[in-house]
C-alpha cells in the first residue's frame, strides 16, 4: 500500500475550482479525489516501470495546489504547448520526465510518462502508466536494488 507523506495544506473543492477557471483545466473526477485526500506530495514507495524498452524510474514529486516549491500551477505554466493536446503534468520523476494526466476524452483519467528527451508534439514520447492515478500509485514498488 502507497503512502503518501508531506502532503500540502488540505483543498476545498471550490478552491480547486477556482485553479480550474484560473488555469482553464477541467481535472478529472479521481484526481479531484486525489487532490482533495492528499494535495500532492511524495510517494512511499515510489519506483515505477515505464515500458520494457524504457525500464523503470522513480517518482520525485507530486505537485499540488497552492504557494509551495512542487506546485502544479507552475508546471502546468511550464509544459503548456510542450505537452501533447489534453494532458496535464501531474508529477516528476527524478529524471526531469513528467507523468501526465489525461483530460480529454480519449485519454480520460489516463496517465502517460512523457520523456522529456524526446520531446514531440506528438505521442511518440509518451508512455502509458494507468488507468488513473490510484491505479498508477497502486502499482508503485520498492528500489530492491539498493
Amino acid at each position: 500500500m502507497v503512502k503518501i507523506i508531506d502532503s500540502h495544506k488540505p483543498l476545498s473543492v471550490k478552491e480547486i475550482e477556482q485553479f480550474e477557471n484560473t488555469h482553464n483545466v477541467k481535472f478529472t473526477e479521481l484526481y479531484r479525489k486525489f487532490l482533495l485526500d492528499n494535495n500532492g506530495g511524495y510517494a512511499v514507495p515510489n519506483v515505477f516501470n515505464v515500458s520494457d524498452d524504457q525500464g523503470e524510474s522513480v517518482l520525485n514529486a507530486i505537485y499540488g495546489i497552492g504557494d509551495m516549491y512542487d506546485s502544479l500551477e507552475d508546471f502546468i505554466d511550464i509544459y503548456e504547448g510542450r505537452l501533447p493536446e489534453g494532458f496535464i503534468p501531474i508529477a516528476d520523476d527524478s529524471n526531469g520526465n513528467v507523468i501526465c494526466l489525461g483530460t480529454d476524452k480519449k485519454y480520460y483519467e489516463k496517465l502517460y510518462f512523457w520523456d522529456h528527451e524526446k520531446e514531440a508534439e506528438d505521442m511518440s514520447n509518451m508512455y502509458f502508466l494507468a488507468n488513473n492515478i490510484y491505479e498508477f500509485l497502486d502499482s508503485l514498488y520498492e528500489d530492491t536494488d539498493s
